[in-house]
This record gives C-alpha cells, structure tokens and sequence, in this order.
C-alpha cells in the first residue's frame, strides 16, 4: 500500500518571540515566528519534496490560528492539529547571544502543546506515514506524554522508521534527572537518533563524542546516529562505520535558530533517499554534508519555519561554497 505521507511528526508548535531590532526608546522588538522543532523538521522536508503531516495541539486563539495557516503555507498537513478552548498557544522568547546561541524563555505552564491527550490521536496520520518522529518536549507533562508514548507504539506496531530528536530545553523540565529518564526512553523506541554534542555529554557524562556515541550503541539499538557539532561539523555513526564531515562557515550567519531541525530533517531525506539498511560512508558522507549546508544556510535567516531551501538551493550552495 502506498502511503500518504513519507513523515508524521508529533509535538510542540509554538510561536518563536526572536529580536528584531530595537524601538525608539530603546526596547527590544520581538517578531512572533512560527516554530517548534517537529514543525521545523516538517518544513524542511517538505521544501525537499517530502510529503508530510504533524499531530499536535494549539491554542484556540490568535496565534494558533497564524500556526495553523503556516504550517499549512509550508505544505505540512494539519488534519492532526487540534485546538484548546481553555489553554493557550505555548510562547518561546529566544535571546540570541552575541555568538549567535540563544537563550529560550517558555510561556507553557500550561501550553496548549502539553494538552494532546491519547484519546485524541490521529492514529491513521502515523499509520499512513514511512517515518515517524518525534522528540522530549511532548514527555515534559500529561495528557501529551502518554499521547506521545502510544503515538511511538502505534508506530513500531506498523513497522515505521522512528526518529528522535532529544532537543533539551533544561526550563522546561522539573529536573534534569526527569529529562534524562525520558530521553532514556526516547533511544529505546528510535532507529534513528539526531543529537547534539552538548546533549551527548550531559547525557552520558562523556566529554570525548566517539565515547558518548560508543555508550548509546552499547546500550540502545539505534541503526543510525548523526550528532550535530555547530561550528565543528557533523558525525554519522552507522555500525561500526564513522564519518565527519566539515561544516559550511559563513559570515552572514545571525542566529541559529532552527539549525539543528534543518540539519535532523535532511537526515531523515537522507533515510528516504537511500533507505537505513544499507547506508556505507560514501552515502552518509553526501546526507552529512547536505544536511550541514542546509543548516547553514537558515543560520542566515531569522526564525526556521517559514524561511528553509529547497534542495536546488542548497545544491547551488555546496557547489559555490569556497574550499
């Protein structure tokens, strides 16, 4: 049977206050951008020309009404999205940092997001997908993290490629002791991992990567590892195949919001392209080296939803890219 979509994502879709200037007295002025890491990965496969859907909850107000009409511009399928009456669109406050990291203050206690109850699942959006993905924002707080475990059930059940994305947000958590014991969960249910150095070390304690990586394959059954490095470039880890390679520095860069999603959504391209049983280091370095380029590329661009390229445009990148 042919399915409707190549990924189903389920999460967070929340609005991104990023800076944006500063008024006549001095204030800073923030720009509501759509975001939220699953979206975030949605839209860039689907600038690649993946067919995708997102499950979650916004709230019935103005600002999920705007993601709504975004996710749906951006060719993200919204049957799986749902609306509160009683609870809000969960707000983000990004604080870019002068070397361009940021700092994320919440406005979810509660979030529309943590609302998506089991009983609401969209099940046939997960059944009718090749990927499922998923991440730890939706295992913060009941009704949605018992969503998302039966969402990831569903999944395995019907044989789907799972991806996660640990995308640690410490404030959002009662205790990192927590995180850690839903991230744990999260490595036990995925064939594909996207994680970051700073979260490989506090997860596993290991400062050394390879060592970090070395644990989570002793420990989990993950057929593929691609961890992020920011201004170092990007590891795949693939059995006992290891691959580098160099990231695609630029002096536009101004932020980098939705980097990370951009580099984890063409991984998954990647796994569509070339499928995960068979990948070798000649495949893994092309997935690591466009997915390095594509993440360049938004570092350029304020908020990550609505401004990722297409696949000629990261091509044109790589090819014109200096050394």
């Amino acid at each position: 049977m042919t399915q409707r979509f190549d990924v189903t994502a389920l999460g967070e879709l929340l609005i991104d206050f990023t800076q944006n200037g500063m008024s006549e007295q001095g204030n800073p002025l923030f720009e509501a951008n759509p975001g939220g890491a699953p979206c975030n990965v949605l839209s860039m496969l689907s600038r690649l020309g993946r067919k995708t859907a997102f499950i979650g909850k916004v709230g019935n107000d103005g600002f999920g009404k705007q993601l709504t009409a975004a996710i749906e511009e951006v060719g993200i399928n919204a049957e799986g999205l749902l609306y509160d009456n009683e609870v809000h669109t969960t707000l983000a406050l990004v604080h870019t940092m002068e070397n361009g990291d940021r700092d994320f203050s919440f406005y979810r206690n509660p979030g529309a997001d943590m609302n998506l109850s089991a009983d609401e699942l969209p099940v046939q959006l997960i059944k009718d997908a090749k990927i499922f993905h998923y991440g730890t924002l939706s295992l913060t707080d009941e009704p949605v993290k018992s969503a998302t475990q039966k969402a990831v059930a569903c999944a395995e059940e019907c044989g789907l490629i799972r991806s996660f994305d640990p995308n640690l947000r410490p404030p959002l958590w009662r205790s990192l002791d927590e995180a850690k014991v839903q991230v744990d969960w999260g490595l036990q249910h995925c064939d594909i991992l996207k994680i970051s150095d700073n979260e490989i070390t506090w997860f596993t304690g290991l400062d050394d990567y390879d060592e970090g990586i070395k644990y989570l394959q002793d420990h989990y059954n993950i057929k593929l590892i691609c961890l992020s490095m920011g201004p170092d470039g990007s590891r795949a880890y693939y059995g006992d195949t290891r691959v580098e390679v160099k990231p695609f520095l630029q002096k536009a860069t101004i932020e980098t919001t939705g980097a990370g999603d951009t580099f984890g959504a063409c991984v998954i391209d990647g796994v569509l392209e070339y499928g995960l049983d068979n990948l070798d280091a000649e495949k893994l370095t092309k997935i690591l080296t466009f997915a390095n380029a594509a993440a360049s590329i938004v570092t350029t661009k304020k908020g990550a939803l609505r401004v990722m390229p297409d696949r000629e445009t990261v091509e044109k990148f790589i090819e014109s890219f200096p050394g």
